[in-house]
């Protein structure tokens, strides 16, 4: 695993340490990808659809979330829960 450091300018705009510009080049398109305090980068033509797949599902999640937390989560027994989820 390698890492450095770099600053966030007032434009918003960073700059890729140069040990860390292996593989990349001028004009590519890179996914920015953030947890709270986690940011990562990754090459777009790199994303698998699997992961395609997995930031689909948590960015559902986490609206699901803030509807819960808003008091806008439905309640249901167990068994129609189950019947719900089989629909998916």
């Amino acid at each position: 695993m390698e890492f450095d450091i770099t600053k966030l300018s007032s434009k918003g705009q960073i700059v890729i340490p140069a040990g860390m510009r292996k593989g990349l080049k001028e004009g590519d398109k890179l996914v920015i990808i953030r947890n709270k305090d986690h940011i990562i980068l990754k090459k777009a033509d790199k994303v698998s659809k699997q992961l395609k797949e997995d930031l689909e599902f948590a960015r559902r999640t986490e609206e699901a979330y803030k509807r819960i937390e808003a008091g806008e989560g439905t309640r249901m027994n167990f068994d129609d829960f189950i019947k719900e989820m089989k629909k998916w």
